[in-house]
């Protein structure tokens, strides 16, 4: 038996030597521990059983190095874990417990932590409400006015909460029971002259805001204003209207306390049957469904409070497009015009007459043309006729509405007839063109190449014209396939083709008419 534990000495570690050098109590410990180990194996018949008995044997010391005293040197590390200390499998019915060393407390087995879970971060409530601020102030209620939040919470806002106290104390009430989403609330039920402190706190599922209040107590009071009509600026002139359309027009005002609203025409109340007026705090409703001419007129307007009050007049015109003009007649004809004349329709569809429309009509054709627009008089001349044809007329008038339904025709008609003239020349007196012949442009003196041809040119003037005829050496050229002559608008022209010495010599132009004639000389030189 004392033999088979021989072998697991041999097996120490380093680190396990070192132990045993730092701490000797552990030594003692540890044959104490085999012996027991032994006596509990003894009873085993099997040598297999008891050949692992021997690792078993070292594996009692590995409860006493969990927790081995404080070294002596302070600058030694604590030994690092062997493969000895590994807990060993035992076999059914074997029960080895550790025995602690002596001189140690014996070490009670803790029961396994329990897993700390994470825990989640808290909601951030709103932010605070922004902006706060009295709208209102009645003698009884004051309405407030403010901002949502920067910040409003994952979870959402559920409301506001309105907060009121009284000037001098610390007690705030809750106005209303539930939150609510609007940022405009009026606190109603409240004392005339008392001083009111008010917050406003929003509310979320994470919590409260921190709330915002307004930095002044406020004052319960009424304030008064005078009457005041603030009339649009498309009302301050006429309003105009067509016959059949609805007119609805609404006038803002404003007064404190509330103003009380009076309509008037002509100094009489207005007549509800036809007129509907629907009057509020703040502007009244002045509202036609179907405008007839008759609704034309100058309305007056109304809002006074406790003896102040405060006017304002409404014109509102219906109207309607005009009738057609009237006695519209052919005044004269002559050459390509023709002079109508009318007078201003009985109906001006309750508008000024802007002016009238004249338009013609040929036989041939048929149709109309406008000839004349915006004609402001009531007569007018129609001319470019064209001759031959047979024109008629009508005149529509215009307003604000546009033109009449209706046209005035021309009860006659317009024939433009060919007028018989007769063409008499203009008589101009005859002047003399008579003229003898004149040289305007001399023959000059040349010098020739021979073989190449060559030109003579002088310019003559004269009625009839003047026969030219050409001379070399005072002998005249006559029909030779040598020389070719040319006059052209008084341009005379000789061309000599081809010249030899034999043609040098003195050339000469004659002109002749039968006033006279004139003549030009020149020397032609061939080299």
């Amino acid at each position: 038996m004392t033999g088979k534990t021989a072998p697991p000495a041999k097996k120490t570690t380093p680190a396990a030597a070192k132990k045993k050098a730092v701490s000797p109590p552990k030594e003692e410990a540890a044959p104490k521990k085999e012996a027991a180990l032994k006596e509990e194996a003894a009873p085993k018949e099997e040598a297999a059983p008891k050949e692992e008995a021997a690792p078993k044997e070292e594996a009692a010391p590995a409860p006493v190095t969990e927790e081995p005293p404080a070294p002596q040197n302070s600058l030694e590390q604590p030994p690092a874990p062997t493969d000895e200390s590994a807990p060993i499998p035992m076999e059914a019915g074997e029960g080895v417990t550790p025995v602690p060393a002596e001189g140690s407390p014996a070490v009670p087995a803790e029961p396994p932590a329990p897993e700390s879970k994470p825990e989640k971060p808290k909601e951030k409530p709103p932010s605070c409400p922004l902006s706060l601020a009295v709208e209102e102030v009645s003698e009884n209620s004051i309405t407030l006015t403010w901002k949502a939040p920067e910040q409003m919470g994952q979870a959402g806002l559920d409301g506001y909460v309105v907060e009121i106290c009284k000037d001098g104390s610390s007690d705030w009430k809750a106005v209303n029971q539930e939150p609510f989403l609007s940022t405009r609330y009026t606190v109603p039920n409240l004392s005339s002259g008392d001083k009111i402190h008010v917050r406003v706190i929003a509310v979320s599922a994470s919590g409260a805001s921190i709330p915002a209040t307004l930095e002044q107590p406020v004052l319960i009071r009424e304030i008064l204003q005078l009457p005041k009509i603030r009339m649009p600026r498309h009302l301050r002139e006429t309003y105009i209207r067509r016959v059949g359309d609805a007119v609805n027009i609404m006038i803002p005002f404003q007064g404190k306390p509330q103003p009380e609203v009076s309509w008037t025409k002509g100094g009489q109340p207005l007549d509800t049957n036809r007129i509907n007026i629907r009057n509020t705090a703040r502007d009244t409703i002045f509202y036609i469904r179907q405008a007839q001419r008759s609704d034309s007129g100058k309305y007056e307007l109304t809002v006074h409070i406790n003896g102040a009050e405060d006017k304002a007049t409404l014109d509102i015109q219906v109207v309607e497009p005009p009738g057609p003009p009237q006695n519209l007649k052919l005044v004269d004809v002559w050459g390509f015009n023709v002079a109508l004349e009318w007078t201003p329709p009985v109906d001006n569809g309750n508008s000024e007459i802007k002016g009238y429309r004249v338009q013609k009509s040929d036989k041939k054709s048929g149709k109309w043309f406008t000839v004349l627009e915006r004609c402001t008089r009531t007569s007018c001349t129609i001319s470019d006729l064209i001759i031959g044809n047979t024109y008629s007329f009508r005149v529509f008038s215009e307003n604000i509405c546009g033109l009449s339904d209706s046209a005035a025709v021309a009860s006659g008609v317009a024939s433009i007839e060919k007028t018989k003239t007769t063409y008499q020349p203009e008589k101009i007196p005859q002047r003399d063109m008579m003229e003898p012949p004149k040289f305007t442009q001399p023959l000059t003196d040349r010098t020739t190449t021979r073989g190449y041809s060559t030109h003579l040119f002088c310019s003559v003037r004269g009625f009839p014209q003047p026969k030219i005829i050409w001379l070399k050496n005072q002998m005249e050229i006559r029909e030779d396939p040598k020389y070719i002559a040319l006059i052209d608008q008084g341009v005379c022209s000789l061309e000599i083709r081809k010249p030899g010495p034999f043609d040098g010599g003195v050339y000469t132009c004659k002109a002749v008419n039968p006033l006279g004639e004139a003549s030009v000389d020149c020397r032609l030189d061939v080299k």
